[in-house]
């Protein structure tokens, strides 16, 4: 009987060579029969015309080869950080992280970035120092800054000979048959690290043994539950879902439960029939937990919607929304084309949050870059021509205290809706978007004017007292009644937007401003400069930590600076600065 499926991600800082190393390993096992090349557009895993165009990874692909009876399905996730989102869902289905570092780059500010998100989450890890065929790449030195500033429980698995221009030797290590160690790999406690090339293959063939030996498969559940992470278009328009099995069995034809947190913060429950699978590129009828596996049929699916159980549809990401929104134009008489194509996109990308206000979109985008990306997606895919406002700020509102109000039925005046309704707003944890929690009885009122209730706090939660959202922040409904015939949904509704209204000036709310965490190296000699630039954008570092020669700042600077440090910076570091940022929640904002 085949061993379960294996789920690995490749991550890492860009152009650190990871979609070149799943090509290596897609051809050394056999899945490829010619080796594809970034800078030729041939690579397995770029399949959109912008990605191979740009030789970046925007979206996340799939790909699976097997070792012995265990297929192993890849994931080459984006390493640019206007498309964090995309690697924030991959994590989510993924079995242990293949975390690429570049030999003659070294550690980037990007990979801290992606180390401290891995040890969060405790996903197992391998790490692999790629391009040793260059001049400049010196294993040793890698390793010692890879323990220095990454973590000291990273153990070498090789031993490389020789690196640079002249090629690479590489004398695999006895594997570790102490099941002690890949306890403790499992347990995201050590991180075996090998060196090679994805281009020279060398190395590879240790890191292949190591992923099938020191990856862990997670236990399945007996219960059907799938998580969709990716949506693609079809030839004919139609979405194609990629999904994670959890738990349970999957059949063609089988009609099965979606669910998905609606707009107004309410679970919204489907049923669908799937008419179509496919399992590392083959068509099959059924797929089992642990499986990677693309579905069709599932009508209007979204990324984030999960199949058979509600679990974890309304849990809250690793990273927040993004914090800027540009106002989107179409060439007269294609509006309503705009709209439709926007809102295919969202649906692939649930973050970016379209909003029709009075005739006018918006999207929610985390960059310059995204918006860029959206641009060609939409002419490529839809054959529009749109332009982006350039983005602005999203600020949003947090409540600093608590406050109440309460309609009761005995109290009514003559124009009052007849409906009992109490709530409580009091702030919730950092991250936490707008929680809605009931201290009464669930039977205490019919179902339909309990859901009229909710869906009205999250819809009145959009508008706060100073016209932004309202989030991190708990409504608790404290006392409820009816009057049966003359209480209605719509009157609970009315009520709802009311009283919801006046415990939010009650509460009293602060106005926020999204910030991002930012890494920044520059020279030694540079880094005055860099500290006198951030201060003037309003940002907020630590000390700057020097060390041969090269200063490293870290700190929280607006969102909407991001992008003009990032223009500066050629001319600030000589050519010679690293910065990343990645969005970092928001801090009170002082107009």
């Amino acid at each position: 009987m085949p061993e379960p499926s294996l789920n690995i991600g490749i991550l890492a800082h860009v152009d650190a060579g990871k979609t070149s190393l799943t090509e290596r390993l897609l051809f050394d096992t056999g899945a490829l029969g010619v080796l594809g090349r970034v800078d030729d557009g041939s690579t397995q895993t770029d399949t959109l015309d912008i990605e191979r165009r740009r030789g970046i990874t925007i979206s996340t692909g799939v790909v699976s080869f097997q070792v012995g009876d265990r297929t192993v399905n890849v994931i080459d996730t984006p390493g640019h950080a206007d498309f964090v989102a995309e690697v924030e869902r991959a994590l989510g289905v993924l079995d242990g992280v293949v975390l690429v570092v570049s030999g003659p780059a070294g550690v980037q500010a990007s990979t801290r970035i992606l180390w401290r998100i891995l040890r969060r989450l405790r996903v197992p890890t391998l790490v692999f120092v790629n391009k040793l065929d260059q001049a400049g790449a010196d294993p040793a030195e890698v390793l010692e800054s890879l323990r220095k500033k990454l973590s000291p429980a990273l153990v070498p698995m090789v031993t490389v000979e020789a690196a640079g221009s002249a090629g690479i030797t590489v004398r695999g290590r006895p594997r570790i048959a102490d099941d002690r160690f890949r306890r403790q790999v499992a347990a995201g406690e050590a991180y075996p690290v090998f060196h090679g090339s994805a281009v020279t293959g060398a190395g590879v063939p240790e890191l292949v043994t190591a992923i099938v030996d020191y990856l862990p498969t997670a236990v399945p559940g007996a219960e059907l539950r799938a998580t969709v992470f990716k949506i693609e278009r079809g030839r004919g328009g139609d979405r194609i879902a990629y999904a994670r099995v959890h738990g349970g069995t999957l059949r063609v034809r089988d009609r099965v439960d979606l669910f998905r947190r609606t707009g107004d913060g309410t679970v919204e429950r489907s049923r669908r029939r799937i008419t179509a699978m496919t399992l590392a590129g083959a068509k099959v009828t059924r797929a089992d937990a642990g499986d990677l596996i693309r579905l069709s049929g599932l009508g209007d699916v979204r990324v984030d919607d999960r199949l058979g159980s509600p679990d974890g549809v309304a849990d809250a990401g690793l990273f927040p929304p993004p914090g800027l929104v540009s106002v989107v134009t179409a060439r007269p008489g294609e509006e309503t084309r705009l709209h439709r194509a926007l809102r295919e996109l969202c649906d692939q990308d649930p973050l970016l949050g379209l909003r029709a206000d009075r005739g006018a979109l918006s999207v929610r985008t985390y960059g310059e870059v995204q918006i860029e990306v959206l641009l060609e997606r939409l002419r490529e895919d839809f054959g529009l021509v749109a332009t982006f406002a350039p983005p602005a700020p999203i600020h949003v509102e947090k409540p600093v205290g608590v406050g109440e109000a309460v309609q009761f039925l005995d109290r009514l005046g003559p124009a009052d809706p007849v409906a009992t309704v109490g709530l409580r707003v009091a702030p919730g944890r950092p991250g936490s978007g707008v929680r809605y929690e009931l201290a009464v009885e669930r039977g205490s009122l019919p179902r339909a004017f309990h859901t009229a209730i909710e869906q009205t706090v999250y819809r009145t939660a959009a508008c706060g007292p100073r016209g932004w959202e309202v989030t991190d922040c708990v409504v608790t409904l404290t006392h409820s009644g009816f009057q049966p015939p003359l209480s209605t949904a719509g009157g609970f509704r009315e009520v709802t937007a009311r009283l919801l209204s006046l415990a939010f000036a009650r509460a009293r709310t602060r106005v926020y401003e999204p910030v991002d965490r930012f890494d920044l190296e520059v020279p030694e000699h540079a880094a005055g400069a860099a500290v006198i630039a951030l201060a003037k954008l309003a940002a907020v570092g630590e000390p700057p930590v020097v060390e041969a020669g090269v200063a490293r700042l870290s700190g929280w600077l607006p969102s909407a600076a991001t992008a003009a440090f990032r223009r500066r910076l050629p001319a600030l570091g000589q050519g010679e600065a690293v910065f990343t940022a990645e969005p970092g929640g928001y801090r009170p904002w002082r107009p």
